[in-house]
């Protein structure tokens, strides 16, 4: 889908066919909109509610802002994106969004404001549907901003709009089955999008890969007939303030391996790359974000099958760093993959690491679909990265990484296992594992997102499937440095 036109004027045109106009649930509405049919159609205001109605110039939008209490910068993504889907048949529309918020809260940040309403906006507009034999229309391509043309504000929305690109380029690269975007065809498109943005981008084939000794990567991929891909991304300004490395878990579908999952458990695996598809959406929109900082990104690309030389149960992989790992559950795999990124992240010497994964069900049974868990070896870190998911608008919530939970994890005849007991807290077991990979005083942040990366429901928002999770914060963290 094409990007909006999205532009600025100190007033919405007059040609306008449809105009959205921001409300509070608990603020008297302008007198110029309709408060008795907006009554009687039980219109209430709340944040992302949205009602056509005819005013006195034409057709009005009213996009509901929620209580005037509990406005922020990021009620705007929300409301941009419910303008967007109830603007859906129109080709150009205005919007007074801005100003209707900053009449009200003359603290907000227009830059802030703006960016976020160019987020909701384009995320508004996202069809998913590759693949039905009817595409899905959305007729919206420009939207006048109407209140200000100030410069703070011109750049938010150019801003807003490339991680909105990112997001959803993170959401297709999710959605899409995992028997098209094989590791080889994966890498493709991230070479192809690195080459537009601005990156270098080094891509690793399988001998490349053996010779690099990325042992969990080759154990993971040796049920598979798809060549694995090691991706390699690196985004320098001229004059970095610092280099921090993103690693994103890219196992492009997962059938458990031996371990095989159950029918019902593989029917959303495609999705088993979200950490890698943010990683990758993230990278697309730093130089348009004019990120300060070098950023390298690592992502290890291959599917998880059942072939005849499939890794055993009990088989013993040597990870990057000379370390071990005896592999009692072939369905406990993202760990194996990460071990070799990470291992590659740490011998670069960057100032921090952030990974992304789809790892555990335990995430999702300990915090749900929405949150997902965030554990560090660095408090101030942890800090950091926590701050940019709350400003980016993706919840966290940090868990522990307790010592005495490690000895779960010996072996006999390894340096460790790759699972722990059968006593719950697999989230936590599975961050230490990681942990061991990540080198010596580097700080550095785990991020379970199987919750928060996949939706089998639909809010203004987002749309069932991929929900591109983690690129904002990402960015978001990268950006502020």
């Amino acid at each position: 889908m094409m990007a909006l036109t999205i532009t600025t004027a100190r007033s919405a045109p007059a040609a306008a066919l449809l105009v959205g106009r921001g409300v509070f649930s608990n603020l008297d509405r302008p007198d110029d909109l309709p408060s008795a049919v907006l009554d009687a159609r039980g219109f209430d205001g709340k944040l992302g509610k949205t009602m056509i109605v005819e005013g006195a110039n034409g057709l009005v939008a009213v996009v509901g802002l929620g209580d005037s209490s509990e406005f922020t910068e990021q009620s705007l993504r929300r409301a941009g994106a419910s303008l967007a889907k109830a603007s859906r048949r129109q080709k150009a529309i205005a919007t007074t969004l801005l100003t209707d918020a900053t009449s009200v809260f003359n603290g907000l940040n227009p830059g802030l404001a703006a960016q976020c309403l160019a987020e909701g906006l384009e995320l508004g507009r996202y069809l998913g549907g590759a693949y039905k034999s009817k595409a899905p229309r959305h007729d919206l391509k420009k939207v006048t901003i109407a209140g200000s043309t100030a410069k703070a504000v011109k750049d938010g929305i150019a801003v807003g709009q490339a991680i909105a690109a990112g997001q959803m380029m993170a959401r297709d690269f999710v959605n899409e089955p995992g028997g098209t975007l094989t590791p080889a065809e994966f890498a493709k498109r991230t070479a192809a999008m690195a080459k537009a943005s601005g990156l270098q981008c080094k891509v690793m084939d399988l001998a490349a890969i053996k010779k690099a000794k990325l042992g969990g990567l080759l154990g993971v991929n040796r049920g598979s007939t798809n060549h694995p891909r090691f991706v390699e991304l690196t985004w320098s300004p001229a004059k970095p303030k610092a280099t921090i490395a993103f690693v994103g878990k890219g196992i492009t579908f997962d059938a458990g391996g031996l371990s095989i999952k159950s029918g019902t458990g593989m029917m959303t695996m495609k999705c088993d790359m979200g950490g890698a598809a943010a990683v990758v959406g993230a990278m697309s929109a730093l130089k348009a974000a004019n990120v300060p900082v070098r950023v390298r990104a690592y992502v290890p690309m291959t599917d998880n099958m059942l072939g005849g030389d499939a890794t055993r149960p009990g088989d013993v992989l040597t990870i990057r760093n000379g370390k071990t790992i005896e592999v009692l559950n072939t369905d406990a795999e993202g760990r194996l993959v990460l071990a070799d990124a990470l291992s590659l992240a740490s011998e670069a010497k960057p100032d921090a690491i952030v990974d992304l994964a789809t790892l555990t069900g335990a995430c999702v049974a300990a915090l749900g679909p929405k949150i997902a868990g965030l554990m560090s070896n660095d408090d101030a870190f942890a800090e950091k990265v926590a701050g940019a998911a709350g400003d980016a608008g993706e919840r966290v919530w940090r868990l522990p990484l307790p010592a005495d939970y490690k000895s779960q994890m010996d072996s006999p005849i390894a340096d460790m296992k790759n699972i722990g007991k059968p006593m719950g807290g697999g989230a936590l077991t599975a961050g230490l594992i990681l942990q061991e990979f990540v080198g010596d005083a580097i700080p550095w942040v785990h991020l379970d997102i199987a919750g928060p990366a996949w939706t089998d429901g639909e809010d203004v928002e987002t749309r069932k499937g991929g929900t591109g999770y983690g690129v904002r914060t990402l960015v978001e963290l990268a950006r502020n440095w």
